[in-house]
Parts: structure tokens; C-alpha cells; sequence
């Protein structure tokens, strides 16, 4: 079968998978901790991938455990274009807050709404802030000196949208 390209949210399983075989569950927790901070990912999405990573040949199923639920284990194949994958130019950064969105909308926003939307985002963002700090903070712990780098981006992505906040214009 002909390797062929893999999308981010593939490749991310497929080096979660690195780790060893694990369920769409143990999945989508090992991303909740590992890549959260600064990568989204759902949960159909992870179904989604899941088949087609096996239709491809990079990750097999194994034996059905409790509740039927399905583990899968990376093979060769899957090893192999997911290291292709980390030699790809990434390409440019896709950019989507929800909260500079319905910014650029100010003028159809109350004097109320915006306030409550800066109140909301700013504690997401102190929240998020302090659990990437504590994170970054165990990764080096254990010394995990590339998890803890790419935490220090959610760090300074969280501080800069707290900075931004107190900016945005109010009425």
C-alpha cells in the first residue's frame, strides 16, 4: 500500500501512539493532557482518523477490550509517515479566537455584551494561563525539555490575550 499524506490531527495521533497502544478514549486523554494547551482536538475527531489510520495500514487494531472498546497500536508503515510528517514544512499558523471575532463586530455589541465577553475570555485566559504554567512546570519536572517548550507557547499565547484584553475597546 502507498503511504500517503496524513493531516495534524492524524499525525498527532499517530505520535500519541508513539507511546504505545491505546483506545480512542486513552486517545483523546493522552491529548487532553499532552497537547491541549496549545492544540485542539475533538473527540469525532479522533473517531474520524481512527478508521482511516487503519485503512491506511498505520495503526492496527487489537484485541477488543471492556465494552468493546478498540485499541490501536502504530505499525511500521504508520511510523514512517508520521516521521515524514515531522519533516514537513508545517505551513503557516491558523489563527481562530472567538473572542477577537465578535470584537471585530463591536459596533453591533452593547455596552453590556462587550463587557460580559471580555469578563468571560478574561477568565478563560487567566484559568488557561496558570494550568499551562503548572504544566510546563511538571514538564520540566520530569524533564521533558520539548513538552515543556511547546507549553511555554500556550504561556505566552494565554499572557498575550490577557495583555490584548485590557486594549480592546469598550463603550
Amino acid at each position: 500500500m502507498a503511504e500517503t499524506a496524513i493531516n495534524p490531527t492524524a499525525a498527532a495521533l499517530l505520535g500519541l501512539l508513539h507511546e504505545g497502544p491505546m483506545t480512542g478514549g486513552q486517545l483523546m486523554a493522552a491529548a487532553e493532557r499532552r497537547l491541549a494547551p496549545y492544540w485542539s482536538m475533538t473527540r469525532s475527531q479522533v473517531y474520524r482518523e481512527l478508521p482511516v489510520l487503519a485503512d491506511q495500514g498505520y495503526v492496527r487494531l487489537g484485541r477488543p477490550g471492556p465494552r468493546s472498546s478498540q485499541p490501536y497500536a502504530i505499525t511500521a508503515s504508520g511510523k514512517r509517515v508520521f516521521s515524514r510528517w515531522l519533516n514537513e514544512n508545517p505551513g503557516r499558523d491558523t489563527l481562530r479566537n472567538p473572542t477577537a471575532l465578535r470584537v471585530a463586530f463591536g459596533p453591533q455589541h452593547s455596552a453590556n455584551q462587550l463587557k460580559s465577553l471580555y469578563e468571560s475570555a478574561n477568565d478563560y485566559h487567566a484559568e488557561a494561563l496558570a494550568a499551562a504554567r503548572e504544566q510546563a512546570k511538571d514538564a520540566k519536572k520530569s524533564g521533558d525539555q520539548y513538552g515543556a517548550a511547546a507549553l511555554e507557547f500556550a504561556v505566552q499565547y494565554h499572557k498575550a490575550a490577557l495583555s490584548w484584553l485590557k486594549s480592546a475597546p469598550t463603550r
